[in-house]
């Protein structure tokens, strides 16, 4: 294949590399070229295009796309129609994605020119999830060279989804005094539920004393009857020969491994009995966050085998993403005193709903608001001030001068509130066990009413989400815990952390500091009845 420009008189049968405009006709990029497609081009003045002419033995970049997937061979994967030199293929049933990466590496190695991307190694997958896709990077490519990847994927399977099972699982749950029923009893929901998503189902359940006897006596009756056996001690794992393990083997069973190179996820163990597999689950697996229970029971579920070596080879990509929920963070947070929190104040928004000034910059008392917001903010018990800015982010900054703060730019503003969010976090101190979103429009909240907030926080062990609210109903601004950090940086479009603090199950605590937790301006009635005074 030649690649550049070429005379217009020589180009029937080239393929455009750009989308071409002759007179009222455009032709777009990857169109070939006919005789009268030449005429027009030649009629509206075109002396020459940018454009692929293939050589005799190429195939297009469709053609050799087709012809690499269809030499592939997979399991419950369907194929798409190739499309601008490519084919994507998608699950035909929900279950967990394998692939032989050596056989990805070999085919990706032939020429730059063919591609193909996966996804990772065990990754779990819905019905109609693309799990790969085939790429030819140019217009065409040499069909050698597309025979040779062929020969590549058809020596054996290259990936497939295992499809789950609908097995049946019987939980075994351990008591000691101070373990309150309804902590049990949301195990089992969260439980369920993990089981729904593969399409498994828990038929039974023990409640026994945290003791190796009676947690064999209930392993032994509930393998009769099931494919699995959950265990949740009450107490998490603290020696191979503690209670799970050891209740496993009393009951005639062999521990494969105790313990696991994820986290949160360390204290699994994993057995068999009578020919059943037996999970010991680590205290994170009463949360619904991804932990390394997931990964053992997805695979079973799946129908793959799960050895000690699989499980001693999870280590890397095995640091999951910290739970709020957990009782014992990986590093021990400061003392409730030293707590520190960094303010994050949203000063980046367009102040739309004012029809054109920035409300953020109206006067109070002679001063901007967002100076006003800022010093209040420095007025408190947090640790720093980090300012988003965006929209007018020079006038903003100007409002700000003098300032002991910390800038964080926002350039994708308008993209909502979750960039500013993003952005702001992005700037926290690594020190800092929490953050405290303030809004640059509410003229009612004070530093007194802060402190109040970090107190709160700090009381909480700085594990609790901290909400300002007025006569019952939450308002703003929230503290969060560093444990919701990483969720945030996952944030899209014009979204808060009202849905994360919903879904990751964190206790949250109202603080009650009046008219102020309601107050933003974002009318221009509203400000002026808050006494502000527009500039511009």
């Amino acid at each position: 294949m030649k690649f550049g420009p070429i005379p217009v008189e020589m180009a029937e049968g080239a393929v455009l590399a750009h989308a071409t405009t002759a007179g009222e006709r455009r032709f777009r990029k990857a169109h070939r070229l006919s005789s009268d497609d030449v005429s027009v081009l030649k009629a509206a003045g075109v002396k020459e295009v940018v454009a692929a002419v293939l050589a005799p033995d190429d195939l297009s970049e469709d053609a050799a796309a087709e012809k690499i997937a269809k030499s592939m061979i997979h399991r419950n994967v369907e194929t798409k129609p190739a499309a601008t030199g490519r084919v994507n293929l998608h699950a035909a049933a929900a279950g967990i994605f394998t692939v032989d990466a050596a056989v990805i590496d070999a085919i990706n190695a032939v020429d730059p020119t063919i591609t193909i991307a996966t996804l990772a190694q065990h990754a779990p997958v819905e019905k109609g999830q693309m799990v790969a896709t085939v790429k030819i990077i140019p217009f065409a490519v040499a069909s050698a060279l597309v025979d040779a990847v062929a020969r590549i994927c058809a020596g054996g399977e290259i990936f497939a989804v295992n499809p789950y099972q609908p097995v049946r699982v019987g939980v075994i749950q351990t008591v000691l005094p101070g373990l309150k029923p309804s902590m049990l009893d949301k195990t089992l929901r969260v439980t369920e539920a993990r089981l729904a998503r593969s399409g498994g189902r828990l038929t039974a359940e023990r409640r026994t004393p945290h003791e190796v006897t009676p947690v064999a006596e209930a392993a032994v009756s509930l393998a009769r009857d099931n494919d699995m056996v959950v265990i949740f001690g009450a107490s998490a794992m603290s020696d191979f020969g503690d209670v799970v393990p050891a209740a496993i083997e009393k009951a005639g069973g062999t521990v494969i491994r105790a313990g696991m190179p994820v986290d949160p996820g360390n204290l699994l163990v994993l057995g068999t009995l009578a020919g059943k597999r037996v999970i010991g689950a680590p205290g994170c697996a009463r949360s619904p966050k991804e932990n390394g229970f997931d990964w053992i029971l997805d695979r079973l579920i799946a129908g793959l085998d799960v050895t000690a070596r699989d499980i001693a080879g999870m280590g890397v990509g095995g640091l999951l993403m910290e739970i709020p929920t957990r009782p014992q963070p990986r590093e021990p947070l400061p003392t409730r005193a030293e707590l520190k929190v960094d303010v994050v104040l949203l000063a980046a928004g367009r102040s739309s709903r004012m029809g054109g000034p920035n409300k953020l910059l109206a006067l109070f008392d002679g001063n901007p608001l967002v100076r006003r917001t800022a010093e209040r903010a420095l007025g408190s018990k947090a640790s720093r001030t980090v300012v988003v800015t965006g929209h007018q982010r020079e006038r903003v900054r100007s409002a700000l001068s003098g300032l002991d703060i910390t800038f964080a730019d926002n350039s994708d503003f308008a993209d909502g509130l979750s960039s500013s969010l993003k952005a702001g976090i992005a700037r926290v101190a690594n020190d800092a066990a929490g953050a405290m979103i303030v809004l640059g429009d509410m003229p009612g909240v004070s530093s007194a009413d802060l402190d109040r907030l970090i107190d709160a926080f700090r009381k909480s062990g700085g594990r609790s989400v901290v909400r300002a609210s007025h006569d019952g109903r939450r308002g703003n601004p929230v503290l969060l815990p560093r444990s919701l950090f990483p969720a945030i940086a996952h944030l899209e479009g014009d979204t808060g952390a009202r849905h994360l603090v919903e879904a990751e199950g964190l206790d949250v605590i109202d603080v009650e500091i009046g008219e102020g937790a309601a107050v933003d301006v974002d009318t221009r009635e509203a400000l002026e009845g808050a006494g502000g005074v527009l500039q511009d």
